[in-house]
């Protein structure tokens, strides 16, 4: 059941984390300057952002793969993980944010399409905090599949969710950046209805793995 549902959950993942207090805002600057050198470095930045993040999916899938002896702990380790990042969600604790925000780390006047492609895996990195309930959920039920390619996969859509959006603000300026102040209004619903997702995945796992048998 989760397995079909997965790939739509990571998208959704992948728009609510764009609607980050912390992202919103700096989306309009990273590209102001970027639309100006040349129609193709929006696109750039994003490549760059969904290398990072897949590239995170892989890591974190082999190293699921390396650890299937110890199957056991992993998925307890899992469901801990699920239900702390579902309850720091829906409580807003934000306790990925406590090494600030690292947004201005990121400079945006890197030049070129290839500055835009290493500008956008920088991002990556440097939004890891804004990010880390949601991101950090699909990493953990990517290590516990263990599977390379589907873990790659998973977070390719994620990354798609992620970039959608800001290629709407790039490319369609001031009136889709609205739409999306519009949308961000919702973003403290949306993050409640994904913390209620991740804590069910969180408990469907604990029942499963320990309680099914019963």
């Amino acid at each position: 059941m989760f397995s079909n549902f997965f790939p739509v959950a990571a998208f959704f993942a992948g728009v609510v984390s764009v609607l980050s207090p912390c992202i919103l805002p700096v989306i309009p600057a990273v590209f102001a300057y970027s639309t100006g050198r040349g129609k193709f470095r929006p696109l750039a930045i994003v490549s760059g952002l969904s290398l990072s993040f897949t590239c995170m999916g892989i890591i974190t899938s082999i190293f699921g793969a390396t650890f299937t002896a110890y199957l056991g702990y992993l998925n307890i380790f899992a469901e801990a993980l699920l239900v702390t990042m579902g309850i720091s969600l829906l409580f807003d604790l934000n306790i990925f944010n406590v090494f600030g925000n690292f947004s201005s780390l990121a400079n945006a006047k890197r030049e070129g399409l290839l500055g835009g492609f290493l500008l956008g895996i920088s991002l990556g990195i440097v939004w890891l905090p804004c990010v880390g309930p949601v991101l950090g959920s699909i990493l953990t039920m990517v290590a516990v599949s263990g599977k390379v390619v589907y873990g790659g996969l998973m977070l390719f859509i994620y990354s798609l969710g992620f970039s959608v959006p800001m290629l709407l603000v790039a490319y369609s300026a001031s009136c889709s950046f609205i739409r999306l102040q519009k949308v961000s209004k919702y973003s403290f619903s949306l993050k409640k209805v994904a913390g209620f997702v991740i804590l069910g995945v969180g408990f469907y796992m604990i029942y499963r793995n320990h309680f099914s048998s019963f």
